[in-house]
Parts: C-alpha cells; structure tokens; sequence
C-alpha cells in the first residue's frame, strides 16, 4: 500500500503495545510519535500538527470507564478543534464508544484489534482531518472575502433621523431570524441595509448571498436558484448548487423580488415553506437553513390586489418591513455622503486632498436625485475625476435633467410618462419638499407618496 504523508501521535502505557504499533504504522505513515504519560500530551500536540491520534482510554490499572481518555480528549480539542482522535481500549463497551464519539471522537478501536480494520480506521481518520482542514481553510478564505466584499458594500450611516430610525430598526431585527423585506426606490442602498443586518446578526461570520432576481430569466431560474445535477439539461456537465443551498447556514438576499412572475413566485414560496429544495434533475431534497431578506422598489400591496403578486409570499418575506427614504427626505445626510464619497474617490484616482466649495455642496442640497445615493455617489467619481484644482466648485457638477420638446409639447402622449415628468418637475421646482410639490399638483401628499412607489421614482 502507498505511504501516506501524514503525521500520528500514539498514546498508551503499555509499552509493547507502543512498540508493535510502531512497527506496523511504519508503512503507512512519515511521523510516528508514541507515548506512554499523557501528561504530555499537550506539549506534543503544541509542537507538532498530527493528523491523527490515537488515543487509549484508560491508563490506570483496574481503571476502565474512559474517563481519562475522554479528559485527553477535550484538552486535545481545547488546543486543536480540528484535531481527529481514535479511541482504543481493551474493554469492550458499546455504550461508552457512542459516549465517545458524541463528545468528539472519530472512531473506537477495540484491543486486541484487527491489523486491516486498524489500518482502514486510521486512514479514514486521516482523511477525515484532511477535509477538517479543508474546510477551516474554505471558511477562512469566505471570511476574508466577505469582509473585502462588506468593505466595498460599506454602509454611511446619515445623521437624519429618518436613518437614525433605519438604523435603531436594523440594530433590533438584525438580532432575530425574522424574515425581513426592505422597500426603496433604486439607489437607496436596500443591498448596503441587507448587509448591515446580516454583519449584525449571529450569522455575520457565515455566508451572505445576494440574488438580483430581475436579472435572472424564467428558463434559467431553477438552476440558478435550485441547482442541477449533471445532464438535468444539455450544458449541465456536473452538478451544481442553486443560490438556496449555497446560503443555507447564513444569509440569501432577494433583491427586487417584485420583477418575479407568478410561476416563480410559487417555487420561491414552496422552498420557504417546506425548508428544502430540489435540484434541478434529482428527486432527492436538499434542507435548507436560510435566513431571508427581500428588496424590492415596487408596491407589493398594490401589486396583491392587481392579482400579480401572491399574498402569500407577501407574507412570508414580510414579518418585518423596513422603509429606505429617498435621498431627497433626507438632504441633512447629503453633506456626509459627499464627504464619504470624496475620500473613497480622491484615494482611488490618486488625487491630492480635494474639497467641496459651499456653493457646490448648496448645488447638491437643492437637486432633487432621482436616482438617489447612487446618483450622488457616480457624481462625486466623475467631479473628482475630472476636476483640475484642489476646489470642487459648483460648475463640476453634472446633472442629467430630462430633454425638453422645441415645441413646448408633450415628447409622448403616454399618460403614466406624463405624469411622472410633471412629479419630477415638481419635486425638483420644490426642492424636494413633497407637501409643496402635491400641492402645486393638486394632489395630496398621501397620493404623491402612491405615486412615487407605483413608479418607482
């Protein structure tokens, strides 16, 4: 058989035992520590990482209830939780081996033992410390690649008290396993909340995985929610886990779950309620452990009565709903994002120190951002991109209005687009101040607000 590059700590006070286990694990292993006095056992698992340790149970004469090999143990696992331990002992007893490996071991071997048996246990073991390692390696480069990701994702906490308010909710939420949806026009930051929520609550350190729902096709839905096996379609060449599977144990975040058909919906609810998936392919279910946060800038209440969004899922994904201001409610947060943005870009672009004047920052105050802080973000990048002093003035802002006619006429007779370039007029001819733009559309502030979700302005 092929010599295993692996690592074995041995430990029991017979010596001869010692002695014969040596002489047979010598082709089967590189390192071969045998010891008699458990005492330094944590001396010798410091010194050197062994793949394997195999472990007697007892060590006192007349002494067989494995209460020693199982304080071995625990201070095995106190230095290395990685660590894998075969137990031996001469003593056959069933119920103190289940003991055993529910408390951490991997296996029980029985003295006097069987030379093929031993050898298989071991080997198992040590491929079983292998995957152990595996897997820590796997967690600890998802650990860094989710703080690299929350980095770039970095939520600017306004200090408007509407996001003073956001931010006690999420503080709250993030504590429970409630499933949560959060509204908000584009560029809000609905993902940057999701995230918030996520790194607060007791599953920060596992998976966070963000799904844009309107970027995902009807055919290609299961698959990439679901997963396949290998031939379930014709570019199925291996099997492969849906976004459901990949977040169980951690977070799965839907945005815009308002752009979902009604036979999408359906699925979405089934694996919901039955806390399980199937992949595409396989009849065999795969449990899920999710913790679920929907987005969406639609009106989902409205989208229910029209018949095009199910109640039921509503109020599954809705047990706490969590309600993004525009950036144009909360223009007191403007100045704080702009300076944000401007340090994040100023390092990026190797730009000396640059500032804003206080005529551009009044510039900023008074448009109304349609896109929100996406748009002032984009903004920020291009001024300090393209900006030649040290001063950021006001002349450095771009923004996009909407083309007029020649004419003074309507560019279409649509009436739902009509109606929302007379609410951005208004909104932005008012400064943002909501009251005074329904007023000056004889409308009230209440309808306004409908209208605004209806569009998703």
């Amino acid at each position: 058989m092929k010599k295993s590059k692996s690592k074995i700590l041995v430990v029991d006070d017979n010596e001869e035992i010692l002695v014969a286990l040596r002489l047979f694990l010598l082709e089967h292993f590189d390192l071969i520590t045998t010891e008699k006095n458990p005492i330094q056992i944590p001396y010798l698992v410091q010194k050197e990482n062994y793949d394997v340790i195999l472990l007697d149970m007892n060590f006192k004469a007349g002494v067989n209830i494995g209460n020693e090999g199982i304080y071995w143990m625990k201070e095995i696992l106190g230095q290395d939780p990685s660590a894998v331990i075969v137990f031996m002992t001469a003593y056959a007893d069933i119920e103190l081996a289940v003991k055993a490996i529910k408390m951490g071991a991997a296996d029980f071997i029985e003295k006097p033992w069987d030379d093929d048996k031993l050898l298989a246990t071991l080997l198992s073991a040590q491929q079983l410390r292998k995957s152990k390692l595996e897997i820590k390696s796997l967690k600890t480069k998802q650990r860094h690649l989710s703080d690299k990701i929350n980095k770039e994702f970095e939520l600017v906490i306004g200090s408007s008290p509407a996001m003073q308010s956001i931010m006690t909710t999420v503080s709250k939420v993030a504590r429970t396993d409630a499933n949560i949806l959060i509204l908000g026009e584009n560029g809000t930051g609905k993902e940057l909340i999701a995230r918030e929520i996520h790194r607060q609550s007791s599953l920060g350190n596992e998976v966070f995985v963000s799904v844009d729902m309107a970027a995902i096709t009807e055919t290609l839905f299961e698959s990439e929610l679901f997963g396949h096996t290998k031939g379930a379609f014709t570019d199925a060449k291996e099997d492969r886990a849906g976004r459901f599977e990949i977040a169980s144990g951690g977070t799965l975040f839907l945005d815009e779950i308002g752009n979902l058909s009604l036979p999408m919906q359906a699925k979405i609810l089934t694996a919901l309620q039955n806390r399980e998936i199937f992949r595409l392919g396989s009849n065999m279910p795969v449990p899920i452990d999710i913790r679920l946060i929907s987005a969406t800038n639609k009106n989902l209440q409205e989208m229910t009565a029209d018949n095009a969004f199910r109640e039921d899922l509503l109020y599954r994904i809705n047990t706490i709903q969590v309600a993004l201001p525009p950036l144009r409610e909360r223009v007191e947060d403007i100045p704080v994002l702009t300076e944000f943005f401007l340090k994040k870009y100023t390092q990026k672009y190797k730009k000396p120190t640059l500032k804003v004047s206080q005529t551009a920052l009044n510039k900023l105050r008074k448009y109304p951002w349609p896109g929100n802080v996406r748009e002032l973000q984009h903004t920020i990048e291009k001024a300090t991109i393209l900006c030649e002093s040290e001063i950021i003035r006001e002349d450095d802002f771009f923004f996009q209005t909407p083309r007029r006619p020649a004419s003074g006429a309507p560019e279409t007779l649509n009436i739902e687009e009509n109606e929302k370039r007379l609410i951005r007029l208004a909104i932005q001819k008012n400064v943002g101040n909501l009251t005074r733009a329904a007023g000056e559309l004889g409308i009230t502030r209440k309808t306004l607000y409908n209208k605004l979700e209806k569009y998703g302005l």
